[in-house]
C-alpha cells in the first residue's frame, strides 16, 4: 500500500506513453514544432510493463494511459492486454483525441480496456481547426461512433475557452446525453507551453451558463479523485467539472504520473521529480520499487499553482500526460 505524507493513499498511475501527438492544441502544445518526435527517448513499452507490474504489486489499483496521444503507438494494445492479463481486476482507461479510434477501438476493446476519455471542444469544425490546428472533427467523430459501437463507455473532455467555445457549454452537454456519455468541464490550465492568450471559464461561470437553461443538482462525491459530479434535474444527465483553481483540489489526490521517458511526477503543478529510467531500462525491481515509493513520500500536499504570482507549470502537460 502506498500512503503519502499526508495520508492519502496513492492508488491511481497515470502512464505517458509518448509526449507525439498529432494535433497542436492551443491550451497544450501549439508552438511545438511539426517535425517532433520523441522516438529514440521512448522507454520500450515491454520495459515499462515491468515497471507496471511494480508499481501493481505496491498497490496501485487504477491505470490511464495518455500522451501525447497514445494511440501514436502501434503497440498499445498489446500493452494494455498484457496489464489485463497480469491484473484481471486492474481498472484500465485511456485517453485519447480520438482521431485514430476509427482505426483501433476495436483492438483496444478487446485487449482489456475498460473505458475512454476523449477530447472533444467543439461540435463545429471551423472552431476545432481553431483550438487543434487541425481539421479532424469528422474522423472525431467517426472515432467515437466506433468506440460506442464496440462497447466503450466513453467520458468527452471539453476546455471551455472565452471568446472560442464557450457558447458551446450547453450544446455541448446536450450532445454527450443524448448519446449517453459524460462530458466533463475542464477549467483551462495555465502553462508556459499554451497560447498566453488564451482565458478560460472557471466552475462557477460553467455552472451559471448552464443554469440559465437547467437546474442544477450537485452530486455527493463518493470517489477520489479532481473531478465534481453534477445532473440536470430535467433528465438526470450527468456532467463532471474539474477545477483545479479551486481551494481543495488537491485533497483527496491519489495519483503520480509515469512520463514516457521514465520520470515519475509525483504532482501535475510541481517541478520536482523521480528519475525511474535505469531501474525500468535494467529491469531492476529494487530500484523501481524505490523510485514508486519516493515519489509517494515526495508528494507535495499542494500544487505551486499560483496565479496571482504568475507561477505557471513549466512542464509540457504532453510531457505528463495531462
Amino acid at each position: 500500500m502506498l500512503i503519502d505524507s499526508f495520508d492519502r493513499k496513492i492508488e491511481y498511475l497515470r502512464i505517458s506513453v509518448t509526449k507525439q501527438c498529432n494535433f497542436r492544441c492551443q491550451y497544450c502544445m501549439p508552438d511545438t514544432p511539426e517535425n517532433f518526435l520523441d522516438k529514440d527517448s521512448l522507454i520500450p513499452l515491454d520495459k515499462m510493463f515491468e515497471f507496471v507490474k511494480v508499481a501493481i504489486d505496491e498497490g496501485i489499483k487504477k491505470i490511464r494511459i495518455t500522451g501525447g496521444e497514445p494511440l501514436l503507438r502501434e503497440d498499445l494494445s498489446s500493452f494494455i492486454a498484457s496489464i489485463r492479463s497480469y491484473a484481471p481486476s486492474i481498472e484500465l482507461a485511456l485517453t485519447t483525441n480520438g482521431y485514430f479510434l476509427k482505426k483501433y477501438a476495436k483492438s483496444l476493446k478487446e485487449s482489456g480496456l475498460d473505458r475512454l476519455n476523449i477530447s472533444l471542444d467543439s461540435l463545429k469544425p471551423s472552431r476545432v481547426v481553431v483550438i487543434s490546428k487541425r481539421d479532424v472533427l469528422p474522423q472525431i467523430l467517426e472515432g467515437i461512433d466506433e468506440a460506442q459501437r464496440v462497447g466503450f463507455p466513453i467520458k468527452l473532455n471539453m476546455v471551455p475557452l472565452k471568446g472560442i467555445n464557450d457558447d458551446e457549454i450547453i450544446p455541448m452537454l446536450e450532445y454527450a446525453s443524448q448519446r449517453n456519455m459524460t462530458l466533463r468541464y475542464i477549467e483551462f490550465m495555465e502553462n508556459h507551453h499554451a497560447n498566453s492568450k488564451l482565458r478560460g471559464l472557471n466552475e462557477a461561470e460553467i455552472l451559471q451558463i448552464i443554469s440559465q437553461k437547467y437546474k442544477i443538482l450537485e452530486i455527493p462525491k463518493q470517489t477520489l479523485g479532481p473531478s465534481k459530479s453534477f445532473k440536470l434535474a430535467e433528465n438526470n444527465a450527468i456532467f463532471g467539472i474539474i477545477a483545479p483553481h479551486n481551494d481543495d483540489f488537491c485533497k483527496s489526490c491519489n495519483r503520480i504520473r509515469l512520463t514516457s521517458e521514465g520520470t515519475i511526477c509525483p504532482c501535475l503543478y510541481y517541478q520536482e521529480a523521480v528519475d525511474a529510467k535505469e531501474g525500468i531500462l535494467e529491469g531492476d525491481l529494487a530500484k523501481m520499487r524505490e523510485s514508486i515509493r519516493l515519489s509517494v513520500k515526495n508528494k507535495p500536499e499542494k500544487n505551486q499553482w499560483d496565479l496571482d504570482q504568475n507561477e505557471h507549470s513549466a512542464r509540457a502537460f504532453y510531457y505528463t500526460g495531462g
